[in-house]
């Protein structure tokens, strides 16, 4: 993962606006802080700040081909780079990044190089000879991008990993659409992402098949093991993470077992050569469920497992930054984002470079407690599409911007594009709960890796882990976390200032002295009016009996128990 800045047709003189792009890079540098780099071409620029992980001695960018006809920078990684290099045979590839096959493609498919591409990334490619800048962003959104214009300059188009870097130098800013890429030789954005389960009305009727859930999601897992630097899993405790490293330490003690035999050629194994031993990392406040969670996975996987803990008044004083970082005012994405970002500034210390991840199984399962509010299967099957397609405004950009605060990467399996096909065309029934203590949340997800079906001798994981009840990160790190928010909000925000907050803020009117504290800290770093275009807050479900407040405490089944869920 990196950072890029890009400007495609800038009016004026280029060398002399060099020094500029740079400082706006510099903005960027926490993304990457192994190398900088800089190509102008005609009146484009295109930066680039680098996290070396793939390709570490010679992937420095932007990229360029033999004749300079093409740069490349890009904020990512190509899990399916080896299979594309036989895409493209004779191509001279003159790096060993993941990300170079982008640039190969492209001379051969043109636009539908986006087609081809297994990963997560944003990139921006120049094409010299035809005047042309395409710029892309993964189906999912996993990656950052944002798109900016000035009305100084009208023709003149921006791009960066981040908004921050455009604050200063455009009036309009948008987060650039997941699955989606711009050609500046048409001015259009195009969808390119469109898997089947894409329209939530059409409701899907196949049935749960628990070995290609399985064995999807631990292909999803290997892809992700890809890596020349240390590398580790972030552990809750609560059942994604902890699949996730269940899974991941399967693939470590394979190699250690000379038992590969892995049946996808294309899968980059590094990590798996060079890495072998699995190492977790969990935070809390002292006691947490997460932190007691946590250790007993680590203890049953035998990870080399890394504790830590944080005090009320540590994670109320990074607030400030974290909003900085995240560049969104959104309640829940705060609250949760904060514990993630002192865990990674921790990894981090470590000389860790690289984490995998848990986002997106809630979206996917119907795993938040609200979800058991759903009035019928359509309308539950609905929810996960609407929450998938909007995962880049809320979770994928927490796990990104929280531990690329650092320069620390995360990877996601569960948004895996091939498992994601499985996972969102299964009957909606299949993943409802169901009152009684018959079914649970996420319940398909849990028995696709109980040993009743797997009918391995060994466990993926503990019973007690795998049918733990969903605990939100925010709630699991310690309940006084959200209540010490609250509490500190209270304190800050007066009954008058909340009762005329429509005056201050006419768009996204805060509604509760929380939601109101964030609003000002994030106004503290990003006064213009354009830096609130791409904010997008999550509002719960009113219309299915949901509280305000998006804890899943606040949730009525939180507290209840479940009997013989399997």
């Amino acid at each position: 993962m990196c950072g890029i800045f890009a400007v495609y047709n800038y009016q004026g003189d280029i060398n002399v606006y060099r020094k500029r792009v740079l400082m706006c890079s510099k903005k960027l540098r926490h993304r990457g802080p192994d190398w900088s780099g800089c190509v102008i071409k005609g009146n484009h620029i295109l930066a680039h700040e680098r996290l070396a992980i793939v390709g570490v001695g010679s992937g420095a960018q932007p990229i360029t081909n033999k004749d300079e006809s093409i740069v490349l920078a890009v904020n990512g990684e190509i899990y399916n780079h080896k299979g594309l290099e036989k895409l493209v045979p004779g191509a001279k590839f003159s790096t060993h990044s993941d990300c170079e096959c982008i640039l190969h493609v492209y001379a051969r498919k043109g636009n539908a190089v986006v087609e081809h591409l297994d990963g997560m990334f944003s990139f921006a490619l120049l094409d010299v000879p035809n005047n042309k800048l395409l710029a892309a962003r993964d189906p999912i959104g996993i990656t950052p991008l944002y798109q900016g214009w000035s009305s100084d300059s009208p023709d003149t188009v921006y791009f960066a990993s981040e908004m921050k870097a455009l604050q200063d130098e455009c009036d309009k800013i948008i987060s650039f659409p997941p699955g989606h890429f711009y050609d500046s030789s048409t001015k259009e954005t195009t969808r390119y992402y469109r898997p089947p389960w894409w329209n939530p009305s059409a409701v899907p009727t196949a049935p749960i098949d628990y070995k290609l859930l399985r064995e999807s999601l631990e292909l999803a897992v290997r892809k992700r093991l890809m890596s020349e630097v240390p590398y580790g899993v972030l552990l809750s405790g609560g059942l994604d993470s902890s699949l996730i490293a269940s899974i991941a330490q399967r693939e470590a003690i394979k190699l250690a077992a000379n038992q590969n035999g892995f049946a996808e050629g294309d899968v980059d194994e590094s990590a798996l050569e060079s890495w072998p031993k699995l190492h977790s990392f969990s935070i809390g406040l002292p006691h947490s469920p997460d932190l007691a969670a946590a250790r007993k996975v680590a203890d049953f996987l035998r990870t080399m497992h890394h504790e830590f803990t944080f005090t009320i008044q540590e994670g109320l004083d990074a607030v400030h930054d974290v909003i900085y970082h995240l560049e969104t005012y959104d309640v829940t994405t705060v609250r949760a984002s904060t514990p993630m970002y002192l865990l990674s500034r921790k990894i981090k210390a470590m000389g860790v470079k690289m984490v995998l991840s848990g986002e997106g199984s809630d979206e996917i399962f119907g795993g938040y407690l609200y979800f058991h509010a759903a009035p019928s299967a359509a309308d539950f099957h609905e929810e996960t599409v609407t929450r998938v397609k909007n995962l880049h405004t809320s979770d994928c950009l927490r796990a990104n911007k929280s531990t690329m605060a650092w320069g620390l990467e995360a990877r996601v399996p569960f948004l895996d594009a091939s498992f994601l096909n499985v996972a969102m065309n299964v009957n909606p029934e299949e993943k409802m709960f169901k009152p009684g203590g018959e079914r649970m949340e996420k319940y398909i997800l849990r028995k696709a890796f109980d040993i009743s079906t797997t009918g391995d001798d060994r466990p993926y994981l503990p019973d007690s882990i795998l049918w733990r009840q969903k605990e939100q990160f925010s709630d699991g790190v310690g309940y006084s976390w959200i209540d010490s928010l609250k509490a500190t909000a209270e304190k800050h925000v007066s009954d008058e200032q909340l009762a005329t907050a429509a005056e201050r803020w006419s768009k996204d009117t805060p509604t509760t002295k929380e939601a109101y504290w964030y609003r000002e800290m994030f106004e503290d770093s990003f006064p213009e009016d354009s830096c609130i275009e791409s904010v997008v807050r999550w509002i719960p479900r009113s219309d299915w009996g949901c509280p305000e407040d998006p804890s899943g405490r606040a949730q009525t089944v939180h507290n209840a128990a479940y009997a013989n869920n399997k």
